[in-house]
Parts: structure tokens; sequence; C-alpha cells
């Protein structure tokens, strides 16, 4: 709805209320000068009197602009005055919040996850790099522009270095679900607060769920504060026992004990995700015997690996029904951790028919390269490296050339290259590895195995 307003200058015309934030009304609106849309973020009417909250809301434009042309970062076009109210003009993100996305689909597949991530962990560890701390780190501050790339957004409550400290001590910022333990206590909030609100966005991006949700926000604030870190492989049987030393660390209740950076984190994050795909047990019908490639080196079974390792065992019933198999599983994980032993059982039956051919390589319509990447990812996690295949050898021809400007042609190569790798194609997944590991560079995952690729 248009709505008629003189709280900022008349060349931006045909405002629109798109939102309230802490401190003012959000605004869409159309730039006469310079001919494109754009944000306009406007102090409330109940706030202008306060100097505080006026310094405050300065503040955050300042701090914005800090960051102009980094990874991540929100463009901000002017900040100002208008009859006595202050506003500051940004670029429009026309893709909406993860936020949004929650409270629309739930829980995110992984590798969409992990993007989002990405782009996110980039724009704090810029923003900590200039001295700035953004304290409110959580779904509704990570925006997406039309391409559906990821920006951080409202420092409104942001510290930032050179700029004269307004809060007291004693002072709780931030949101109650998202909030480091020290800020929940009214301590200082520095980078690794941060970081500690980035793995609350990433657990509930892969979950669907806040580690900590509770019924009022307070007792959720508490629980940040008090409550052990709940298993979310325990919660998402989906998602490998990995995961969780990587939320111990990332959500540990001493700073000093958290990752040093948000990439480090989201690397961490990456690399237990597909090292938990890689050692899922999986059940299949049998097959008739198939003459081996020449150059394949076969595994043993994952069974074996999985009981020499202690992380668990399993037993799989096959019973057939005239032309088609009836396939009962009953798996059995036993995941040891420091403080205990859980051990947890699923049974799944199914009918499946005779094996089948790999299906063919799906065809590809511009722009769709990402939704087959996170296709094919899913499947890798589900330990089906077969049936991923032609989704992600789909994926990198439709995402070639994309460039460093969009991770997922990193993403996609190498979730190939792996998957060849895992299928025992080594050299075929040696160019994939190369290609993601000169697209992304700073990752570690690629360059790992690429070498153990090398090797076989």
């Amino acid at each position: 709805m248009a709505v008629e307003t003189q709280a900022f200058p008349p060349r931006y015309r045909s405002p629109r209320l798109i939102g309230r934030g802490a401190m003012g009304d959000i605004f869409s609106a159309t730039d006469d000068v310079l001919g494109r849309e754009v944000v306009v973020k406007v102090l409330s009417d109940r706030y202008a009197a306060d100097e505080g909250i006026r310094e405050r809301f300065k503040r955050e434009g300042l701090a914005a602009a800090r960051l102009s042309g980094e990874p991540g970062a929100v463009t901000i076009f002017d900040v100002g005055e208008w009859q006595e109210r202050p506003f500051i003009v940004m670029e429009y993100l026309a893709g909406g919040s993860l936020e949004q996305r929650l409270r629309e689909e739930g829980a995110q597949p992984p590798g969409r996850a992990l993007a989002w991530l990405g782009q996110a962990a980039a724009a704090l560890d810029a923003a900590h790099a200039h001295g700035i701390v953004h304290r409110d780190v959580k779904p509704a501050n990570l925006l997406l522009d039309e391409r559906g790339e990821l920006h951080l957004a409202d420092f409104g409550i942001a510290s930032a270095a050179g700029l004269d400290s307004m809060t007291l001590t004693g002072t709780v910022l931030g949101t109650a679900g998202y909030l480091a333990p020290e800020q929940a206590a009214g301590g200082r909030s520095t980078p690794a607060s941060d970081l500690y609100s980035l793995a609350v966005v990433a657990y509930e991006l892969l979950s669907g769920h806040r580690p900590f949700e509770r019924e009022s926000p307070t007792a959720e604030a508490a629980a940040h504060v008090n409550a052990p870190v709940p298993s979310i492989a325990e919660r998402c049987t989906h998602l490998p026992y990995q995961v969780d030393a990587v939320f111990q660390r990332a959500l540990a209740k001493d700073p000093r004990k958290r990752y040093g950076s948000a990439r480090e984190f989201v690397a961490d994050l990456r690399h237990a995700l597909h090292e938990g795909a890689g050692s899922t047990a999986r059940f299949v019908a049998a097959s008739p015997p198939q003459r081996r490639e020449p150059g394949v080196r076969y595994l043993v079974p994952a069974a074996l690996l999985l009981f020499a390792a202690g992380i668990g065992a399993a037993l799989a019933v096959l019973l057939s029904t005239g032309g088609s198999k009836t396939e009962q599983s009953v798996i059995t994980r036993t995941v040891t951790r420091p403080g205990g032993t859980t051990t947890v059982r699923q049974t799944v039956t199914k009918k499946t028919a005779a094996p089948a051919s790999p299906p063919p390589p799906l065809p590809v319509s511009g722009g769709d390269g990402r939704a087959l990447n996170d296709h094919g990812y899913t499947l890798m996690q589900q330990g089906n490296y077969a049936g991923a295949l032609p989704y992600l050898q789909q994926a990198v021809q439709a995402l070639r050339g994309s460039g460093p400007s969009d991770p997922y042609e990193g993403f996609a190569n190498y979730n190939l290259g792996y998957t060849l790798y895992r299928l025992g194609q080594c050299q075929a997944a040696v160019q994939y590895l190369q290609r993601a590991q000169q697209l992304e560079p700073d990752r570690s995952e690629p360059r790992s195995v690429l070498g153990r690729a090398e090797r076989c």
C-alpha cells in the first residue's frame, strides 16, 4: 500500500511501507535522481525527540557505510535528516529474508543453507575486520537479493571501533533466540558473540528449529546461558552425527572456545556434512556381478569400516516376493561422545523393483543449476552417489562460467568431484576438484579430496 509521508526528501517518491524495525519504519521508494528503487529507513515519530535513540539510529548508517564494497554488505546511498527526523537510504533487496524462508519452508537443504552461511560468514568477517560487532545476527537481518545472494543488514545496535559506546553495562542487546550467553547475561559483545549467533542461525536452517527454543524469550535467553547444546543429529536423523562436534564448539558457553572466524565455522560444518554423508551406512538389493572398470578402486564394506571405527553396526534383511523385492532394514547406530553413548534404531520397509540403470542426466533450463546442485547434494547425504551424479553433472554445466561471484559454481564442482571420487572414478574427479579449489582457494575440502583422488 502506498503511503503519504513527509519523513524524507521528495526525491524519494511513491513510498510504500514494507516493514517496521525496532527504531523506525521501512519504506521502498523510487529515487528520482538515480532512477532506481531504494529502501528508506526513517526514525519513528515516537523516538524523534530522544537524542540517545537518534544518535543510535545515525550510527547504523555510519557502521554500514564502513563496509561499502565488502562481500555481503548492504550498500548505503545516503544518510541525513529531513524535518528533524533521521533517515538512511540503502539498496533494495527483493528476495526477502531468511526469516521468511524459514517461516514458509522450514528447514533448508544443506547445500542451500551452506551457500547462505558462507555468504553471511564473509560479511561478518569483513565487519569484524573493520572493528564492527553486529550484535543482532538473526534470520530477519539476513536478506536476499533477486539473485539469491545474501546480505547482512540492520546495524542498528552494532558497536563500532571509533564510535563512542552507547551501551550501559548490564544492558541486554539482541534477540533472545540468537543471544550469545555473554549477551544474555548483559556482558560485553565481541566478534565471538556474532559467531555464536550465526551458529544458531545455521542450526535453525538445517533443522527448522533454534537449539534452545523455550516457551518464552526469557526462558530461551536463560537456556543459552545454562543448557547444554542439544544434538542436531538426534533431532534430525538425516544429518550425520559429525555435525554435533561442530555445533558443540560453535555454541560453546565460553567465547574463547568458539571458532576464530565465521569462515572457519562454515568450513568445518561443510566438511562434517560431506564426510558424514560418506560414512552413512546404506543397503541396496543385490545386483548381478558387473565387470570392473580399469583403474576403479573398490572400498572396504561400509559396515566393517563402521565397526572398526567403533561408531556403529547394521543389519539388513531382504525378503523376496515374486518379481519385486521387499527390503526391510533395521539400522542401529551407536554414537559415543564425551559424557555418554547414544543408540539410535530405525526400521525401514520398502518395495523395490529390479535394479535399473542409472537415470539419464536431466535436461537443464536456464538458471536451475542451483536447484540441481541442491538436489544432488541431498542424494549425496543419503549415500546415493550414483543417483547424485547426473544432477551434479548438469549443475556444473549450468553454472559454468559463473565464477567467484556465484559460490554455487564452486560448490557444484566440489560436489561432483567428491561424488566421482566416492564412486571410484578418481581421474575423472580431479578436474572438478581442481576447479573447485580455484574458485574457493580458502576452502580446505577441495584440496584434501584432490590429494586423495590424485593418489588413488
